[in-house]
């Protein structure tokens, strides 16, 4: 199976395709960035296609980060994928950048449960739990910093995210200490790619992924309307 996968979510705009008979990637390319990922995601899959050789009608299906994360960085990998997937006729799978960031610590079989974090702003967490072998403990959701350190019921856990780090700052001396803190500015995209590969295209749409409202809201009534109504 041949598997394009694209996340723009959070402060990287990254692209592989992963070559499932193969074990490996084909190709990849990552910039860090907060902002640009529009301008840089479409030359940037170009690229890797053709580092990777492939057209796109040679791919099964597409796997793209659906948040949480950046609104507007979300809506640019969407679009894309959505896009190619349409042109390619062939599925475009949506996964949560919480469960792309857990995935690559499950993955090393350790026995901590995985607090995957990511920074809400104004003192809170995007985050969810998972057991080391995968099972959920916590569902996504967005909660204080508080609140995500009581996850230390479930005993001394790897933190990673973009929050890891903030977590560790704030986490208490008296409870359990995190095993580890990766704190990685965005997952891993050949993660990305392997969940895209696992996923049942019919359960895993490619549509944004709001654990909250954007910060951003367009006014109630347009400002030329408020004006005329005012005149």
């Amino acid at each position: 199976m041949l598997i394009l996968a694209i996340d723009t979510a959070l402060d990287a705009c990254s692209v592989a395709v992963l070559d499932t008979d193969a074990g490996e990637l084909l190709a990849q390319e990552q910039l860090l960035m907060k902002r640009g990922h529009a301008e840089a995601l479409m030359p940037m899959i170009a690229r890797v296609m053709q580092s990777a050789n492939l057209a796109f009608t040679s791919l099964d299906r597409i796997a793209v980060t659906v948040g949480p994360g950046s609104f507007t960085g979300l809506r640019v990998g969407i679009s894309a994928a959505r896009g190619l997937a349409l042109a390619a006729e062939r599925p475009a799978i949506g996964l949560t950048t919480l469960s792309a960031y857990a995935a690559a610590i499950v993955g090393q079989s350790k026995s901590a449960p995985v607090i995957s974090a990511i920074d809400a702003r104004h003192d809170h967490v995007y985050f969810q739990i998972v057991a080391g072998d995968g099972s959920q403990l916590v569902r996504p959701k967005v909660a204080s910093i508080d609140e995500a350190i009581t996850a230390s019921q479930f005993g001394a856990p790897h933190l990673v995210g973009n929050a890891a780090g903030i977590l560790a700052e704030r986490w208490p001396k008296d409870i359990p200490q995190p095993v580890a803190v990766d704190a990685q500015p965005a997952p891993d995209i050949s993660w990305v790619a392997w969940l895209g590969a696992a996923a049942n295209p019919d359960t895993t749409p490619a549509r944004p992924f709001y654990l909250k409202a954007p910060d951003a809201k367009p006014p109630a009534q347009p400002p030329f309307a408020a004006q005329a109504a005012t005149s």
